[in-house]
Formats: C-alpha cells, sequence, structure tokens
C-alpha cells in the first residue's frame, strides 16, 4: 500500500488538521445582522459541493450566461480529478474559472459566497447545510435532504434560526404538469383520495462482491467520508454506489423514491409525518456488497388515508402505465404521474378525462426568493423537504427493526387490508416472475406507531434511536436546540 493510501485510512492523524479548520471556521457563526442579503441587481456567488453527477447540473445552471445574476466562484469535492474537471467546464461556460477546493470547510469561511448548492452523498447533506446557513449562505440542498429524521428536522430550525432561504432539490415541485395534477387531485375531480401510490420501478443490477476496496486515489477518504464511521470500503466503486449501503445512503427509496414520496404527500394535503408506519422486502435476486432494499413496499397510514410507496429493483412491467410515477386513486377516478413532467386523469373505467403537462425552473424558484428573502416563495421549502424525505427514513426503519420470513409465510402478517394484501400480492407475483422462489426470506418490518408531533416513535426506543446517529468528530450534526 503507498503512503497516501496508508494515510487515507489512518483517521486519527487527520484530526488535528480538520479540527483546526473546524474551530477556524464553521464555530463562527455569524450575527444576524451581519449576514449578507442581495439586491436584486447583485451577482450572486455560488459554491456548489458535490459535483460529479447531480451536482454538475447546479454548476451548469448557474454558470450558465443565460441564467443572469449568478456565477460559480468555487467548485468543491473530494475527488480532485472531478472537481478539476468541472473548474475547466464553467470556466467555459462563464469565461472565468472558479476556484477548487477539496475541503468545503474553505467554502463556509469565505464571506463572499452567498449561494451553497450541494449535491453531495446523502450522508453529508444536513451538515453541509447548516453549516452554509450558519455562515450567512443560503442553500439548495439535493433530496433526500437528511440521512436520518433529526438531521432533517435540525435543518429546518437552523434555517429559521438564520433566517436563510433553503430549497429541497425535489423539482417535481415547479413542473407544471405536477402542479397541475396535484391542482387537479386536490379540487376533488376524482373524488375522495385514500390511497396514494408511490412507485420506484427502476432496474438496479448487482454492484459486485463485497470485500476491502481502496478509493480512488484522487479521493481524500477522510472528507469523503465525512460524518459516516470511517471504515475501509467493502464495494468495488465509490462513487453512486453509496446509495446502497447504510452508513451514506438510504436505499432507492431515498434516491429516486424521494421524488414519488414527496408527490404523494403533497396530493394527499399532509404536512406531517403519519400515524404509523408498516414496510417489508429485502436485497433480493442476488448476493452482492450492497445492504438496502431492492424490493420494498412501505405503508404510511394518515387517519383514513394511506400512503404507499414500492421499489422494485428486479425486471418489472408497469403499473397503470407507471414505472417511475405516482397514482392518485379516488373514488370516482385516478390519476398516473409519469414523468416529472406530468402525467393524465382517468374515470373508473380506464377512460382518458385530462392530460397534464408542462416543465419548470426549480433553481430559478430559489435565486428569486433567495433575492426577495421570502421563503414562502419557494417552490419546495426545506420543511417539505424534511418531511418527505422522513417518511422514507421511517420505512427503512421499520424495515430494519422486522425479522426474517420465508416469503410464502410472509403473507399472514400483512394484514387483512384489502389493498395492502393486493399490494403484497403483486410484491409476491413479481419476485417469482424473477426467480425468487417462495422459501426464500423476506424481512417483515415492525408496525411502528409514531407520535408525529415530537418526531418520534410512540412506544420503541429502539427505533427512536435510529432517529439519528452517532457521528464522527468533528463531522457533527448539532442536537435538537444545539443548532
Amino acid at each position: 500500500m503507498s503512503e497516501l493510501n496508508r494515510r487515507r485510512f489512518l483517521e486519527d492523524s487527520m484530526f488535528a488538521a480538520t479540527a483546526a479548520l473546524a474551530a477556524a471556521g464553521t464555530s463562527q457563526v455569524l450575527a444576524a445582522d451581519q449576514r449578507p442579503s442581495s439586491s436584486a441587481n447583485d451577482t450572486l456567488n455560488v459554491a456548489v459541493i458535490g459535483v460529479r453527477g447531480q451536482g454538475n447540473s447546479h454548476l451548469t445552471y448557474h454558470a450558465n450566461p443565460k441564467h443572469k445574476g449568478t456565477q460559480v466562484t468555487y467548485v468543491c469535492d473530494a475527488d480532485r480529478d472531478i472537481g478539476m474537471k468541472r473548474v475547466e467546464e464553467a470556466a467555459k461556460l462563464q469565461g472565468r474559472a472558479p476556484k477548487f477546493v477539496q475541503d468545503l470547510r474553505e467554502v463556509m469561511d469565505d464571506p463572499s459566497v452567498d449561494i451553497v448548492s450541494t449535491a453531495t452523498p446523502n450522508h453529508w447533506h444536513a451538515l453541509v447545510a447548516i453549516w452554509a446557513m450558519q455562515n450567512g449562505k443560503d442553500v439548495y440542498v439535493e433530496k433526500p435532504v437528511s440521512h436520518n429524521v433529526s438531521e432533517g428536522r435540525r435543518m429546518v430550525e437552523a434555517a429559521r434560526k438564520y433566517k436563510r432561504i433553503c430549497q429541497t432539490g425535489t423539482q417535481c415541485r415547479s413542473m407544471g404538469g405536477t402542479i397541475q395534477a396535484i391542482d387537479y387531485v386536490k379540487a376533488g375531480k376524482i373524488g375522495d383520495v385514500k390511497i396514494a401510490r408511490g412507485l420506484c420501478y427502476k432496474r438496479r443490477k448487482s454492484i459486485g462482491e463485497p470485500g476491502q476496496y481502496m478509493p480512488p486515489a484522487s479521493v481524500d477518504y477522510n472528507l469523503w467520508t465525512g460524518p459516516a464511521p470511517m471504515t475501509p470500503l467493502t464495494r468495488p466503486q465509490l462513487h453512486y454506489d453509496w446509495h446502497w449501503v447504510w452508513p451514506t445512503g438510504n436505499g432507492d427509496l431515498g434516491n429516486q423514491g424521494i421524488h414519488q414520496m414527496d408527490i404523494a404527500r403533497w396530493g394527499l394535503g399532509v404536512d406531517r409525518l403519519s400515524d404509523a408506519v408498516f414496510s417489508y422486502g429485502g436485497r433480493l435476486g442476488y448476493v452482492d456488497a450492497g445492504e438496502t432494499a431492492n424490493t420494498q413496499v412501505i405503508e404510511h397510514t394518515y387517519g383514513d388515508q394511506k400512503l404507499v410507496f414500492e421499489v422494485r429493483g428486479l425486471e418489472t412491467g408497469d403499473l397503470r402505465g407507471a414505472k417511475v410515477g405516482v397514482i392518485f386513486e379516488g373514488t370516482d377516478g385516478y390519476v398516473v404521474l409519469t414523468s416529472y413532467t406530468g402525467g393524465a386523469a382517468f374515470d373508473l373505467d380506464g377512460k382518458l378525462v385530462a392530460k397534464f403537462s408542462g416543465g419548470g425552473d426549480h433553481h430559478g424558484n430559489f435565486v428569486e426568493a433567495v433575492r426577495s428573502r421570502q421563503r414562502n416563495q419557494l417552490a419546495a421549502d426545506i420543511l417539505e423537504g424534511h418531511l418527505s424525505s422522513a417518511l422514507c427514513h421511517l420505512g427503512n426503519i421499520s424495515l430494519l427493526r422486522g425479522e426474517q420470513i420465508a416469503i410464502g409465510d410472509a403473507e399472514s402478517q400483512i394484514g387483512e387490508d384489502e389493498d395492502s394484501r393486493a399490494t403484497f400480492g403483486r410484491f409476491r407475483e413479481h419476485l417469482a416472475q424473477n426467480g425468487v422462489a417462495a422459501d426464500a426470506p423476506v424481512r417483515v418490518g415492525k408496525r411502528l406507531k409514531l407520535n408525529f408531533e415530537k418526531e418520534t416513535f410512540a412506544d420503541d426506543s429502539v427505533a427512536d434511536a435510529m432517529l439519528t446517529r452517532q457521528y464522527r468528530t468533528p463531522f457533527v450534526v448539532p442536537a435538537a436546540g444545539q443548532v
């Protein structure tokens, strides 16, 4: 092992430097009257943190001259090679090269930065946003906004305390077609809606055998790991496949599914966590380095309404024309959203009665709110992001609190509700079509009641402990009351 790679695994040797940076930067929170606010004529300086995937779209938006009024002044990524590539791309777009840094705390320390726009892995989202808001910056944070339930609430607290504008990256909230569909549902055009069903039918193949692998030499693995435990890399690919291990990701429920979870909750018109949650599923069809479920059902109850979510990572057909989408089931018809920008409404006989379509500008909506200082102008304020992200986390907690049962024996645990049994029937049929035997184990989660006002579980201290995590110094998300 080279000296460089050996250093990446020796976290103790890094702490002195990182702690010094933390003391010099993020500990110095700006007073309310010191925080900058920009007028409509100012150019807003944007730092983009995490630029390999979705963050590249953040960068190209703010560096594009046609989006007047923003410029990218920082590119930050733990992977130096990726970051430097993005610096070159931004320079071509805006005519000047942004500064590259690997350590995001250098961004926090610079008072010239107005906006932090972040698309890091999930386990970094909350800390990036909180540190930025504490240092007087407005924030656009990708979905899910948090890695656990507590983090999301701390982000809301920070936004309110420091009077920051914080937008969630659930861009469907800005899409004309989705807005039309939600307005249609809420206007009672399909009658009473008892079920909102989110779908994430998205093929996910094996990520390779588990083992011990070296991170890319261009990555500062200590900074990449941040709040998560410092452990060896256990999968062949560092980037993206972090979604499928619990310390850094939340499975496809929190990856793709958060978009559809958010739309489903929006259409039901509920602005809180659920009364109870129940989930079942597992990582089925192959054995690999992944840990999160690739096949999962989640049920949230809200009084006499229900939000059902289905994740399928194996080969599958659609449901009422949707694979990645949302279905609102009403007493007089149903609405199916089949894309980010639209869908259609049908009567109970399946006859088309309305279509919805239209895009939007989610980043633009954020910039407008930054200038106006009116958070009610945001399409997806951080509170909306917290609630929808938390529904995903709660589903995973229910699953992890469960026990392994043979698929053929699991039906007895599903309950007597007609829709629940029908959903399980399709779940079982889907697995059989993919060659998963009836005696294969599936995890049937624990039915958990919630105290939604306190955002805790009603009677499960083990589940309560899973609402947060142990953080690695100095990358610690503040506890309640400490933001």
